[in-house]
């Protein structure tokens, strides 16, 4: 049994839990593996402590056919989860209905519907969860430190706590959480066991002070309380130095030569860098910009949007449905008012790092404004990479709202004139002010870069 499991003495000292690990598997034609490198905060953040496991989940057939063979790197336990199980768990729970509420999503006349399906598909879900924590059980030293995260792993450290009473259990929520009104939505017995879960861990950390407080809002509205379990707050920043040092290699060059002939000479340029994620308000930003030059006529052949929106989630019918629109709109915009030298909207939908790289790079205005956001590190990844200072235009409803608010120009995101207003004002804004704006807005976005904002958690963590 898992829970009379005896640590060896080389056993982690540092674990990290997550759906998705540092490392990804292809099946080459030929039946061999090809291994891929992930990217973003987490893996960068890791990187900072050496005796560490990563527990995470096959996603693929490559990477279960790695797991079967045996293939992996030292220090990360890849689980092959039964794929039915974990399509229920991933997509029919974590990202249909707790992506759905902390994001504050639903069309409420007609969704959620908590039925005998939706019954099911939780009990994969706990089963999903229960693998985690028993993996983490079997590979975690004395006194270990397990740092879970996110929304798909809320019931871990509940179960972990069961089987390994002696480990330190950290929480990440890397989502905002949502106001106890909307959370309430869920089923009573389904909401407590969100909340129990997490309340598991001695820490549970989110992004922001928002965050945390509607958390503390669910639990005390419903359970009374957060118990034992202390809330931190690490505000996940950009990593200066890798940003500056990639943006400025060849291929990126070559992709800012590639979009300055796209948009031609003298103009200036709004630029967006999203995954299709309902959440990030694509249509709404496009539409704005789409007033922009309907009331505006100045603006005609002046601005080029520079939109890239890359496919998310496109095995959710509702996701194909939302990146759809995100190309009709942009289609009509340009159908009414582009011309033979200039096209009002240049949409990619390939997934580009180097391309978003130069983007940043050459944006007058970047627009973020999502629905609601955890953070949003593209709003703080602009203004470091910028080369002549860019103007900010992001939702009060980000994350990062709460560190770059007063440099940035704020907007409702379900405002679309006053959306075009911002852009405009975003446009006109004076080279020196950008330029100020952009340093400070910079300053602020690098305060916690990956690995620092890792091992805050990881001390706090040891010392609560």
């Amino acid at each position: 049994m898992v829970s009379e499991h005896v640590p060896q003495p080389a056993a982690a000292q540092v674990l990290v839990a997550s759906n998705r690990g540092p490392v990804s598997y292809a099946l080459r034609e030929d039946g061999s593996l090809d291994a891929k490198r992930g990217g973003g905060g987490l893996v960068s953040g890791l990187s900072a402590v050496d005796d560490k496991m990563w527990v995470c989940a096959a996603l693929g057939d490559g990477d279960r056919e790695a797991v079967r063979r045996g293939v992996g790197e030292p220090g990360v336990r890849m689980l092959d989860i039964d794929a039915d199980v974990h399509a229920d768990a991933y997509n029919g729970i974590a990202n249909s209905v707790l992506w759905f509420v902390h994001h504050l999503l639903y069309q409420t006349p007609l969704e959620p519907v908590f039925d005998a399906e939706f019954r099911r598909q939780w009990a994969s879900f706990e089963a999903y969860n229960r693998a985690f924590a028993e993996a983490l059980a079997e590979e975690a030293g004395e006194g270990a430190a397990v740092l879970v995260q996110d929304y798909h792993l809320v019931l871990v450290p509940g179960m972990l706590r069961e089987l390994r009473p002696d480990l330190r259990i950290g929480h990440f929520s890397h989502t905002p959480w949502a106001p106890v009104d909307y959370f309430r939505m869920l089923p009573d017995d389904i909401a407590e066991q969100v909340l129990r879960g997490i309340l598991g861990a001695d820490r549970a950390a989110f992004l922001t002070r928002r965050w945390a407080d509607a958390f503390i809002g669910c639990c005390t509205e419903i359970l009374g309380g957060t118990g034992r379990t202390r809330i931190g707050v690490h505000g996940l920043g950009a990593d200066a130095d890798f940003l500056r040092r990639r943006a400025h290699e060849a291929d990126v060059d070559e992709r800012m030569a590639a979009l300055r002939e796209q948009v031609g000479p003298g103009r200036k340029t709004i630029v967006r860098v999203d995954r299709t994620e309902l959440s990030k308000n694509i249509v709404r930003g496009m539409l704005a910009y789409r007033a922009l030059l309907d009331e505006r006529p100045e603006w005609r052949g002046r601005v080029v949007h520079i939109a890239f929106a890359y496919p998310s989630r496109q095995d959710l019918a509702v996701y194909r449905e939302y990146t759809a629109e995100v190309q009709r709109v942009a289609d009509d915009i340009n159908a009414a008012h582009g011309t033979a030298d200039w096209t009002p909207v240049v949409l990619h939908v390939k997934d580009d790092f180097a391309r978003s790289l130069a983007a940043y790079r050459l944006a007058d205005v970047a627009l973020v404004n999502p629905i609601r956001d955890g953070m949003n590190l593209v709003a703080k990844e602009v203004p470091v990479v910028s080369d002549h200072g860019c103007a900010l235009v992001l939702s009060r409803e980000a994350g990062a709202y709460e560190e770059l608010g007063d440099d940035a120009i704020t907007v409702n995101p379900y405002d679309v004139s006053a959306t075009a207003d911002a852009l405009h004002e975003a446009l006109t804004m004076e080279d020196g002010e950008r330029a100020a704006r952009t340093e400070r807005l910079a300053a602020a976005a690098t305060a916690l870069p990956p690995q620092q904002w890792f091992l805050d958690q990881l001390e706090a963590l040891r010392q609560d």
